[in-house]
């Protein structure tokens, strides 16, 4: 009797019908399919996300990258989608790299400006510096011309006779080391006179200045032959033109 009631309800089961058997898929490893019955939506859905889940275990344990499990059955988008709209730091981040380069070029500018402002003053002092005596220089002009004619008036022949005047003599010699002081001073200072008839330059408008032209034998036309009176420059710049004669033969 009690062999007979345990064994009733196995035979039972091992009786069932060939379609009620679990039959296992190779498609899936987590959720056995039943031939004949369809599982309900919630288990459904939780084998998916089983699996998922162990897909995305084994990824990180390969070192690939995870998968991405979805959030519903339906197909939507999951949360993680959203990680591909913008960052609203990283924006930030941009725009003050943009500000840092705007004002750092702004500065370079300011520096190269100062540069070029603070070089200008310079030559602008220097100019100053350098003709601050050109008034002064001017106003001289006729007292040194005024020297040179007196010098030049007196011929070496007669300082040079023997029955010269020793006064003559001696007024030449101090005027003549006169001279001589006052153009070292002025040398100084950047003045210095010139004359063009001693190396017989060639007529330049920009140093000279042509009071007559004449004729001369054995020079070329455009030659300066003779200095009325001689020119200074004061720091290179023409403080006064020479007033010359020019050679014209043609």
């Amino acid at each position: 009797m009690i062999q007979r009631t345990f064994l009733r309800p196995i035979q039972a089961v091992t009786r069932q019908p060939q379609s009620l058997r679990i039959a296992p898929t190779a498609t899936s490893r987590s959720s056995p399919v039943v031939s004949g019955i369809t599982p309900p939506a919630s288990q459904r859905l939780g084998s998916r996300r089983w699996y998922a889940q162990a897909q995305e275990a084994e990824a990180k344990k390969e070192g690939g990258p995870a998968v991405e499990s979805h959030g519903n059955a339906s197909g939507t988008q999951p949360a993680a989608a959203d990680a591909s709209k913008a960052d609203p730091s990283q924006a930030e981040l941009e725009s003050k790299k943009r500000e840092v380069i705007d004002l750092t070029d702004r500065l370079k500018r300011s520096v190269a400006d100062y540069r070029n402002l603070q070089e200008q003053t310079k030559r602008e002092i220097q100019a100053s510096r350098d003709f601050a005596l050109q008034r002064f220089a001017k106003d001289l002009l006729d007292s040194i011309d005024n020297l040179d004619r007196a010098l030049s008036n007196v011929e070496p022949s007669k300082l040079d006779a023997a029955d010269a005047n020793p006064d003559l003599k001696n007024l030449h010699s101090g005027l003549r080391m006169t001279e001589q002081i006052l153009m070292g001073t002025l040398k100084r200072h950047g003045m210095e006179r010139f004359d063009p008839a001693e190396t017989a330059e060639k007529f330049d408008p920009n140093r000279m200045e042509a009071t007559f032209q004449a004729p001369q034998q054995g020079k070329e036309d455009g030659t300066v032959f003779y200095t009325q009176s001689k020119g200074y420059t004061l720091n290179g710049r023409v403080l006064r033109a020479a007033k010359v004669g020019v050679v014209k033969n043609s």
